[in-house]
């Protein structure tokens, strides 16, 4: 891979042992997803659905800043209408999906931020631990002006509960590890220096129980949380294809409040 290249990320799958191992890997950028690690993540997870001797799968941003800050940025400058933001987040749909969908179970390690598509993508694992300096939101009220698809909403009110997603989505609070861990989001809280040995414990655990049980329950969780799913492309459309959303592109990259409209 060249050094320009290298400034795309990439997504990284090893497998030892029965557990698999995913690894999101654009430390300068916090592991932000470009377009190239979205197709990656979807590639590895296809890959996977194939791969019976696996028995669990991690999931963990290199760098120790973060898991995954959100989708970079810079690449919605390309965007010229709400219909880009509906193509946008049908990808970001499917890509969860694929997660979401695995057969065998999955762990999401965070260390530092997991906020936006990084939110995502912990929030479809089956479970998740965290250091103490953890964070996770969506904090778009405040940053870009977009939205997040119905099935994402879906996602997010299933894990974190009616009032912790109207913290996230309005008051766009990044939510601390500590409290995600009373309420039940969080398996674990442990300092780095635990954090192998922790992953390693939850997985021989995972790999000991009966597979066809593990993922006919995880297809019904699925399927409940997915029942009946409005429409909300409205919704995307308006956000996406709104003055207040080009404003927050360009004040997020030149690290200045956006001055928003409400058009």
């Amino acid at each position: 891979m060249s050094e320009q290249d290298n400034t795309q990320g990439s997504v990284h799958l090893t497998i030892v042992d029965g557990i698999a191992a995913v690894v999101f890997d654009r430390p300068q950028a916090r592991n932000a997803m470009t377009w190239t690690m979205y197709e990656q993540l979807g590639e590895i997870c296809e890959r996977l659905r194939g791969e019976r001797a696996v028995r669990a799968v991690t999931f963990r941003g290199v760098g120790g800043e973060a898991f995954v800050a959100g989708t970079d940025i810079a690449q919605f400058r390309d965007f010229r209408s709400g219909e880009d933001g509906i193509a946008y987040e049908r990808t970001v749909n499917e890509r969860i999906a694929q997660v979401e969908s695995l057969p065998m179970p999955t762990l999401a390690i965070v260390e530092g931020w997991a906020t936006g598509g990084g939110l995502a993508i912990a929030t479809a694992c089956d479970f998740r631990i965290a250091t103490p300096d953890a964070r996770f939101g969506l904090p778009i009220a405040r940053t870009l002006g977009n939205c997040i698809s119905m099935a994402n909403m879906a996602r997010v009110m299933a894990a974190f509960g009616i009032n912790r997603a109207k913290r996230m989505l309005l008051l766009a609070e990044n939510l601390p590890a500590d409290e995600l861990l009373a309420a039940g989001y969080l398996t674990a809280v442990v300092p780095p220096a635990e954090l192998e040995a922790t992953a390693a414990s939850l997985c021989s655990k995972l790999a000991a129980h009966a597979p066809i049980t593990m993922r006919a329950s995880k297809e019904a969780i699925s399927r409940l949380i997915q029942s009946d799913l409005p429409d909300g492309s409205d919704l995307i459309r308006a956000c996406y294809g709104s003055r207040d959303f080009h404003e927050g592109i360009e004040a997020f990259l030149a690290k200045r409040r956006p001055a928003w409209s409400g058009e």
